[in-house]
């Protein structure tokens, strides 16, 4: 640790409770969900701002003194998003967690960065206005966190990502400049994007410190399905019709026989330990004419079982896929996932990495479980070792790069959701190029240039170290 000098944390211009350089609570600052313990790092200084002019303060001190600082809010990330993997200052935002208005006429809602993503539904629910595009993990994580990684979930297929519903962000740049970008009208022609610049961007570019979200209309009919096949490639091939035919499907998951094995250990489930589909719809009239339309593609694979239901029945069909992140992590005693998987390819590629991994997992003698957004491309899964086995861990890591790799070849992403942060890096170079990493780079040290925030995400570092 360095201890933070005395001239930076009068430049903070904070209350003594705004900060912190105590030993737990650096602590709880050094890691995120999925981050293990040989590769926490902890802050030198913990600060909670509780308003922009708080965050405006601290970075401009931040960058005087040339002190990294990080984002943090829930740390429900998966890639080291949050981990101030260069010391510095872990700018926690949860205290910055209010509804600052809602336009129920405009249909949109002012918030702050650290609020909850189900705090947001609660607060709509009286006008009959819900935020589509929230992540299964919407109530344990901030929408801060949510547009730091463009982040989506299984409704992603039907509404599309936190992003694409974002018309305003207030930002703190480096320099402690606040910025507002985007508009609040429903279009705009009107110079850069800088408001689709920032969501994505980590927190690399700048500090959201508001954001002004449009909203929809909750939907009278919803209805959940499950869907059991004899193969995940049958699944997946039948994933892909489904949305290819214009099925109206607001979600379409899967999980396959050992992520349904998993879920049972985890929940003292009776599953069948099969392939299954989960689906849901959304509509204000017709929603039976849909699954009608649904069952007649499902038809074509002939499914082993077909089960739908609403109210209390939706909650039980979800259930274990609303669990798999912890039940995977909690199946094996003597094995790790090397890194969390989280690609999308092109849907019609969908099947064929699909089939890549499972043929994968038989050659190189690992379990790989694989679940996911199937109605997106996005597919989720978790290479296991053996953490004491230093062959089988060489050879779990080979893999999960190999099918990372893979994926991209596909003409798809290293990460759908989750963002690069630390974990990811590796493969900008094969995703984006060279000249598209430089592109990158020459924007971040345009509204960086001491390099202060979040340091050691997205890009991969250059000769000098940065």
């Amino acid at each position: 640790m360095s201890t933070p000098s005395p001239e930076l944390l009068a430049a903070l211009d904070l209350r003594d409770d705004q900060y912190s350089t105590t030993e737990a609570d650096r602590d709880d600052h050094s890691r995120d969900w999925a981050t293990a313990p040989r590769e926490a790092v902890a802050p030198d200084v913990v600060v909670w701002p509780e308003s922009t002019g708080d965050v405006s303060a601290v970075l401009a001190a931040a960058t005087e003194h040339g002190v990294p600082v990080t984002p943090f809010a829930a740390a429900t990330g998966l890639e080291g998003n949050a981990v101030p993997v260069h010391g510095g200052v872990s700018l926690d935002m949860t205290r910055m967690d209010s509804v600052l208005e809602i336009r129920p006429e405009d249909r949109q809602i002012d918030v702050e960065p650290g609020l909850l993503g189900s705090e947001i539904n609660e607060a709509l629910e009286r006008y009959g206005l819900f935020f589509p595009p929230l992540p299964t993990s919407g109530d344990i994580a901030t929408i801060g966190g949510m547009l730091a990684t463009n982040a989506s979930g299984k409704q992603t297929v039907k509404y599309g990502k936190v992003g694409d519903w974002v018309m305003e962000l207030e930002v703190v740049l480096a320099d402690g400049s606040v910025v507002e970008v985007g508009t609040r009208a429903t279009k705009t022609s009107s110079g850069y994007n800088l408001r689709d610049l920032i969501v994505g961007s980590e927190g690399t570019l700048a500090v959201v410190t508001r954001a002004t979200l449009a909203l929809a209309g909750r939907p009278e009919q919803q209805r959940a399905g499950r869907v059991v096949f004899d193969s995940f490639e049958t699944a997946a091939t039948a994933a892909a019709d489904i949305v290819r035919s214009g099925v109206d499907v607001a979600a379409l998951e899967l999980i396959d026989s050992l992520a349904a094995a998993m879920a049972n250990a985890y929940l003292d489930g009776t599953l069948p330990e099969k392939p299954m589909a989960f689906l849901e719809f959304h509509a204000n009239h017709g929603v039976d004419e849909e699954i009608d339309f649904c069952r007649t593609i499902l038809d074509r694979y002939d499914p082993l079982d077909v089960e739908f239901g609403d109210g209390s029945a939706q909650d039980d069909l979800w259930e274990a896929r609303r669990e798999l992140a912890d039940a995977t992590r909690a199946y094996y005693s003597d094995r790790e996932s090397t890194a969390p998987g989280d690609l999308a390819v092109p849907l019609s590629r969908y099947p064929d990495l699909v089939e890549y991994i499972h043929a994968l997992s038989d050659e190189r003698d690992l379990p790989i479980p694989c679940f996911g957004h199937a109605g997106d491309g996005n597919i989720h899964f978790d290479v296991f070792a053996d953490p004491a086995d230093e062959e089988e861990w060489a050879r779990g890591v080979e893999t999960y790069e190999t099918i990372v790799r893979e994926a991209v070849r596909m003409g798809g992403t290293a990460t759908g959701e989750h963002g690069v942060g630390r974990g990811k890096r590796k493969f900008m170079l094969d995703e984006h190029g060279e000249s598209g990493v430089r592109a990158m780079r020459a924007i971040k040290d345009a509204l960086d240039p001491d390099g202060i925030l979040n340091p050691g995400k997205i890009l991969p570092d250059v000769a000098d170290g940065r």
